[in-house]
This record gives C-alpha cells, sequence and structure tokens, in this order.
C-alpha cells in the first residue's frame, strides 16, 4: 500500500511554515486493518462498579472505573492523522506494543469508535517534527507548541478503538530528553466519522500522559541506543506531571524479561473517559 506522507501541521491557528493545517490519512503498512479494529477475539473489559458513599445507586452513576487525569498535550503535538498500527518507521530500539483499553466512565462500557493518537520520543530523547532541537532544550513553561522543524513522522499514528474499546500499537520504548521522565502521549477524540481526508468533525474528550516504572526504564538505559543519551534523566517521582497514583494517574503495567529487557516489551492500561467532556486546549 503506498504511503501517503502529510505535511506537519501546527496545532495552533497560525499558518504552518511547511504546509496548511488539515488532518490527513496515512494508510501504511496494514493500517486498514487497525482502522477496523483489533481482533473479535479480545475480551470485554472487567470493570466492577463501586457504592457511592453516601448516596443511592439509583441516583449515582456508577464509579466503573477512575477517570484520567488530563495533561498538557506538550510542545511537539503534531496534528495528524496517521491512522496505522506500527509507528517505528527507521528507529531502533526496545519494541515497545502498547495495547490500551477506553472505558466510558459515565456509561461504564467500552468507548467504541474513538480516535486515539499517541506520540513519544524516540530512544535518544527526540521527536519526530523536531529533529533539530534535540534532546538538550528545555521545553518551554506550560508547554506552549513549538513549530516543527521537519516533516519526520516516526512514533506517531492514531488507531479507532474496536467494540472492547481497544487498540495496540507497535513503537518502541521511549528515552528521556532534558527535563521529563519517559513517557508517550496520548489524545481522545469522540463523536466524529473517519473519511478519506481523516477523522472528522469529532472532539478532543481527553488528553494524557502514560508513564513508565522506573525499574523498566533502569534496564532500558543499558541498552543501546539508549545508552548514547548521556543527559540525566529525570526519574517518575521528580517529574512535574506524574500524580504518583500508580495506574490510575497513567502508570502502565509492563511485561518483560528483566535480564533480557531487549527483546521487548509489552505494556497496557485501562484508560477512564468522559466522552462528553471539553478539555481546555493543552499545549499553550
Amino acid at each position: 500500500m503506498t504511503q501517503d506522507t502529510p505535511h506537519p501541521q501546527s496545532s495552533d491557528s497560525s499558518p504552518h511554515p511547511l504546509g496548511p493545517s488539515r488532518r490527513r490519512v496515512l494508510l501504511a503498512g496494514g493500517a486498514g486493518l487497525a482502522v477496523a479494529g483489533l481482533a473479535a477475539s479480545a475480551s470485554a473489559p472487567s470493570a466492577s462498579a463501586s457504592a457511592s458513599t453516601g448516596a443511592s445507586a439509583e441516583t449515582t452513576a456508577p464509579a466503573c472505573y477512575s477517570l484520567a487525569p488530563e495533561a498538557i498535550e506538550g510542545p511537539y503535538f503534531l496534528d495528524y492523522d496517521l491512522f496505522r498500527r506500527d509507528l517505528t518507521e527507521d528507529r531502533t530500539g526496545i519494541p515497545f506494543t502498547l495495547g490500551l483499553t477506553f472505558i466510558d466512565v459515565v456509561t461504564c462500557e467500552p468507548l467504541r469508535g474513538a480516535a486515539i493518537d499517541i506520540w513519544s520520543c524516540d530512544a535518544t530523547g527526540v521527536y519526530s517534527g523536531y529533529t533539530e532541537i534535540g534532546n538538550d532544550t528545555p521545553p518551554p513553561a506550560g508547554g506552549a507548541h513549538i513549530p516543527p522543524t521537519d516533516d519526520l513522522t516516526y512514533l506517531r499514528g492514531s488507531q479507532i478503538t474496536n467494540g472492547h474499546g481497544k487498540v495496540e500499537f507497535r513503537t518502541i520504548f521511549p528515552g528521556w530528553y532534558i527535563g521529563r521522565t519517559v513517557h508517550v502521549h496520548v489524545k481522545v477524540h469522540v463523536g466524529g466519522e473517519l473519511t478519506p481526508d481523516g477523522y472528522e468533525s469529532g472532539e478532543v474528550a481527553h488528553t494524557g500522559q502514560l508513564y513508565f516504572p522506573e525499574d523498566a526504564v533502569l534496564a532500558s538505559g543499558d541498552v543501546a541506543p539508549y545508552n548514547t543519551n548521556t543527559l540525566t534523566r529525570t526519574t517518575l517521582d521528580e517529574d512535574r506531571f506524574y500524580g504518583g497514583g500508580g495506574a490510575v494517574d497513567g502508570l502502565l503495567d509492563l511485561s518483560y524479561r528483566p535480564d533480557a529487557i531487549e527483546r521487548g516489551v509489552h505494556g497496557t492500561l485501562v484508560v477512564g473517559v468522559d466522552p462528553s467532556a471539553t478539555p481546555a486546549t493543552s499545549g499553550s
């Protein structure tokens, strides 16, 4: 399938130096299967309801899962529609499979048909679109958006949640850059429709960040090319955005061989979203 590589787009309203602002579809590397959803054999999430103190079940929505905290989208978000499962392109690093399940916290049902964007830096802490900035420039205060410096697209992609609210991405274990702990960004769009021009007429219901346990990050630091990064790493506890609450605050559950992390890591998380929410624009 021919790759349709879009020009980078700025997330602000000003004209982009490399082209007009527009979300486009990239269908490459089996993306048609990714858009159709994951295998039908995937099991539905088992989120148990908990009673609300001092309120009856008849008058209170069930607390089926904690609402994921909002976070800034950061300076390196690019408004693409890159619908594909494999985001790796030419990047080297520890293979990382990320499986996410999205739950509608209002209905306690899987969040079906939502467009999920993820993006992260590469093994040495550099984002696609920002290779000229590198990994040693402190992000601007408040996460204000930075215009991109190139049209690269590695480690960025989108998928539509299937009937169980699930998506799965193949990427690489992220590295680190100055001022931040290791993380992956995520954005959830709802109410739209996938068309030949992209995911249209949808609204952003959630912008968040996903985090990695310290033992896995330390293990990755012994593997090339992570071990070429000489920057002082911000630990999970030192990070100014991680809330410290474990999975509720975006800490991924990881599976890997501690003595052979270079063989690959699998990460999962259940993310609670209110699809009717209209969060403030992040990254400004």
